[in-house]
């Protein structure tokens, strides 16, 4: 228990989806701090302000971070002693800058985006280059997370299967071959620079193998489903790893689409790791616990749950660090600091008096949008005896539609579309207060238009066939 209280905290900030508005941004470091963070684990991806060559890499979705607002990120953080780790990626999910057609040729098969070609020179330059760049802009850093996790389709390339046909040579080398060269290049410049690396591609190797990383990465090992890694970090420590970083999740790791974040399930994972933590030998040096709220699974999926929902989570998880358990004492820290500890107590979270954290609001809302969507009448609504008795595509098509009955699933269902709608509106109102309209229209078309759209089909339908009897003129959108 002294060991997890004395154990680093960082949270991940994953700006590669939704990020905040950099006031937004600022007043969650605060918040961050308040809550008992010790640092940050900033990951911006296309968020960066890249210049040279690289500045196709900067989203076009929505304006990057500036210089300034980078610098001022890190004043919040220094101001509340926070320390902060870039987290770059170097080998695989590299999808926001394989997509660009410029870097087309480093990819390691032309269908996966997310994983370099580890044998092109090019790829080399264009990674140190990303690495001095984010590194010249974080001057009091002083480590650096290089990614490196699911390296998919690693070795399926031409250039890596003629590697690999030399006997002797295995996938594994080739893996750790380009991460140590990556490590070096990185550490010529900066040669006092602790670089960390994700666990997932070492797993399965043997400890001779790893040592010849053990001098220049530490592991962290991740993270939400990861059950028993006691004996995977006493085996990184026998190759010499005996300071390994650990990571858990706030957010972000249910499901690619969940919108809605349990604190149970995110503080059970954090109780884990502190029996985990309690039963490391003497030989292991927990660095710290790096606390995950991922905003998308890679580039090109959707978003999953915004920070504001996920902060009485987030709050949860870092209390129950601080003190060895999700304790009576952990719990009132949280609900003096939110007013709540689950987002899903609508009651507290639309009680203005009691929670007043940033965003409380907005997760209000979305937690009261999200329980309409994903209701039986809204999501059967295309099951119920009206549809599946009057309404089916025989009936539309022999035209024997019973005019009552299409009159009423069309006034049904415009209901249910205005009811939603409406609250909609209100999300989308609160929303784009802390994040840029860009996010909000993809929050809403993402997570609102599928559900919505079966429903818009259905009215549409309602009114052609009534037209047809002449019975409607009014027009449906």
């Amino acid at each position: 228990e002294e060991a997890s209280r004395r154990c680093k905290k960082f949270v991940h900030l994953d700006l590669k989806g939704a990020p905040p508005r950099i006031g937004y941004l600022i007043e969650l470091i605060q918040l961050f701090a308040d809550l008992g963070a010790n640092g940050l684990l900033v990951e911006y991806e296309d968020m960066f302000p890249y210049e040279g060559e690289l500045k196709v890499l900067q989203s076009t979705i929505q304006p990057p971070y500036s210089r300034e607002e980078i610098v001022s990120i890190q004043d919040a953080a220094n101001s509340r002693g926070l320390e902060i780790i870039p987290l770059v990626q170097t080998f695989g999910h590299l999808e926001f800058v394989l997509k660009h057609e410029v870097f087309r040729d480093l990819r390691e098969v032309d269908y996966c985006l997310g994983t370099l070609n580890p044998h092109r020179d090019g790829g080399d330059r264009l990674v140190q280059d990303m690495l001095q760049q984010i590194m010249k802009l974080h001057p009091k850093s002083t480590s650096l997370h290089i990614g490196a996790d699911e390296v998919y389709m690693l070795g399926l390339g031409d250039e890596s299967k003629q590697w690999l046909s030399v006997p002797g040579r295995s996938g594994h080398q080739l893996f750790l071959s380009h991460v140590i060269k990556v490590a070096k290049g990185i550490q010529e410049s900066s040669p006092n620079l602790k670089l960390i690396m994700w666990d997932d591609m070492l797993r399965s190797m043997s400890p001779e193998t790893i040592k010849v990383l053990s001098y220049l990465v530490l592991k962290m090992l991740d993270y939400f489903t990861f059950t028993f890694p006691v004996m995977l970090m006493e085996r990184y420590t026998s190759a010499g790893m005996s300071q390994q970083w650990a990571a858990s999740s706030f957010k972000g790791s249910t499901t690619v689409h969940t919108c809605v974040t349990s604190t149970q399930r995110h503080v059970d994972n954090h109780l884990q790791w502190l029996k985990v933590a309690s039963s490391l030998s003497a030989d292991i040096e927990l660095q710290g616990i790096a606390l995950t709220g991922w905003q998308r699974y890679d580039h090109l999926s959707v978003l999953c749950e915004l920070m504001p929902v996920g902060l009485p989570s987030l709050a949860s998880c870092l209390q129950t660090l601080v003190h060895g358990g999700f304790t009576e004492e952990a719990q009132k820290k949280v609900v003096k600091t939110l007013g709540t500890v689950d987002v899903g107590d609508t009651e507290r979270l639309s009680s203005r008096t009691s929670c007043s954290f940033a965003g409380a609001k907005l997760a209000e809302l979305i937690v009261k949008l999200t329980s309409l969507l994903e209701s039986t009448e809204l999501r059967h609504f295309q099951n119920n005896m009206f549809v599946r008795g009057w309404f089916t595509p025989y009936h539309k098509q022999k035209k024997t539609v019973s005019p009552l009955i299409a009159q009423q699933i069309k006034t049904q269902a415009k209901m249910i579309l205005d009811a939603v709608e409406s609250q909609v509106q209100e999300v989308r109102g609160e929303m784009c207060l802390l994040y840029l309209d860009s996010t909000v229209q993809e929050w809403v078309v993402q997570h609102v238009t599928p559900v919505l759209e079966p429903l818009h089909n259905l009215l549409r339908d309602t009114e052609t066939v009534l037209n047809e009897m002449g019975l409607c003129t009014e027009s449906i959108s």
